[in-house]
């Protein structure tokens, strides 16, 4: 099964990067098997086909707009997502709808989409996610992997990941 955890956003927009460091919270937090990839998707459009082809599973981690308070975190699944796209937070967004359409279209769509969104605070000029947002990652990451348990696939933190693999000092 091929996985793809897609961060967007553009981190120089403040909260309107916040899918780009919960992909990296993510990485750093969990022992990811071969079979998963963790792409820093920024503001990439087109760009994102080949990567996104043909994946068994695509996870989108981003900045959305649900006209809810700031730092509600949303998770949407299959058909509902491309629709969520249409409402526009920043372009970036324009280009994954275009992208999922093209993969759609060009009969490579993801076999599985899950959309795991946090409503952004401040869209301003800044590289730092506002307090709001940023309290809110860890939410995004653990709804990331329970997506993914609810799959059967299970992430092992690193902290146990690691400590597994070193042998015991006791006698």
């Amino acid at each position: 099964m091929r996985i793809i955890i897609l961060g967007i956003g553009n981190t120089i927009l403040s909260d309107e990067g916040v899918g780009v460091h919960a992909a990296e919270a993510l990485r750093a937090a969990y022992a990811l098997p071969d079979n998963i990839e963790v792409i820093d998707g920024g503001t990439a459009g087109m760009e994102l086909l080949d990567p996104l082809a043909g994946a068994d599973l695509l996870l989108v981690l981003d900045a959305v707009k649900t006209k809810r308070a700031p730092g509600s975190v949303v998770c949407l699944t299959g058909k509902e997502v491309p629709v969520f796209f249409r409402s526009k937070l920043s372009p970036h967004q324009v280009s994954i709808c275009d992208v999922l359409a093209s993969l759609e279209f060009a009969g490579d769509p993801p076999k599985d989409l899950v959309l795991i969104g946090v409503e952004p605070e401040s869209l301003e000029l800044g590289t730092e996610l506002t307090p709001t947002v940023a309290a809110k990652v860890p939410e995004m990451v653990a709804a990331a992997v329970a997506q993914l348990a609810a799959r059967g696939i299970h992430l092992e933190p690193v902290g146990r990941a690691s400590a597994r693999q070193q042998p015991s000092l006791s006698a």
